[in-house]
């Protein structure tokens, strides 16, 4: 499975987001991989709407109904269509490991997935105890890169990411720096489940181009 997290940008946002969905979906369709547009929180509904795809929330608070101005809350996103939501992504990482474990407890007791992101293995072990649908293993400095990925410099700890991961039962998503056909083709092979993608997609000139490449490493 590919995650393409549409994050803020412009290419990802109002209309934009529903042309990308749709490009999601043919290539999801014709490569029967699943793939998953994660959006905008204010585009989860127009887009379950339109497509076929399963969509995700960018993230999600601790919340209950309440006085929280500006939270975004579980439920919400589960009646706009959301089927599951990041947490802890390093663009977006909770104050503490008890509002995480709270985010993760209220998403997953409404009946929302969710995928977990670990910067290293420390936070990884410690994410595994709480039972995720998915965790992601994403060192931070190379989140957004065009030239280096996880799977090429770091091979080694995705490995061990795995093995962790097997131990709890929990499949492993990778990320930060995928960009080609290759780097899906060693994370898969060193025992990864899925990808989290964003900018390589987003702002290429030719998206479906892109993400297409991306699915030939599932070959």
């Amino acid at each position: 499975m590919i995650f393409v997290n549409f994050k803020i940008y412009q290419e990802g946002t109002g209309e934009r987001a529903l042309a990308l969905s749709k490009i999601i979906e043919d290539v999801a369709t014709a490569t029967q991989i699943k793939i998953i547009p994660v959006v905008q929180a204010m585009d989860i509904r127009e887009v379950a709407r339109s497509s076929r795809c399963e969509v995700w929330a960018q993230g999600v608070d601790a919340f209950e109904y309440g006085a929280h101005t500006g939270a975004i809350l579980p439920e919400a996103v589960l009646e706009d269509g959301a089927r599951g939501t990041f947490l802890n992504h390093s663009e977006n990482k909770f104050a503490g490991f008890a509002q995480l474990e709270k985010a993760n407890q209220r998403a997953k007791e409404i009946g929302l997935k969710t995928l977990i992101f670990a910067a290293d293995l420390d936070e990884l072990k410690r994410i595994l105890s709480l039972k995720p649908d998915y965790v992601a293993y994403e060192p931070p400095e190379l989140i957004g890169s065009a030239t280096i990925s996880v799977a090429s410099a770091e091979p080694q700890i995705i490995s061990q990411a795995v093995e962790m991961a097997k131990g709890f039962g929990t499949p492993l998503v990778v990320g930060a720096g995928i960009h080609s056909a290759q780097d899906i083709r060693t994370s898969l092979q060193l025992g990864a489940v899925g990808f989290a993608v964003a900018s390589g997609i987003i702002e290429a000139v030719d998206q479906r181009a892109a993400l297409v490449n991306l699915t030939e490493g599932y070959k």
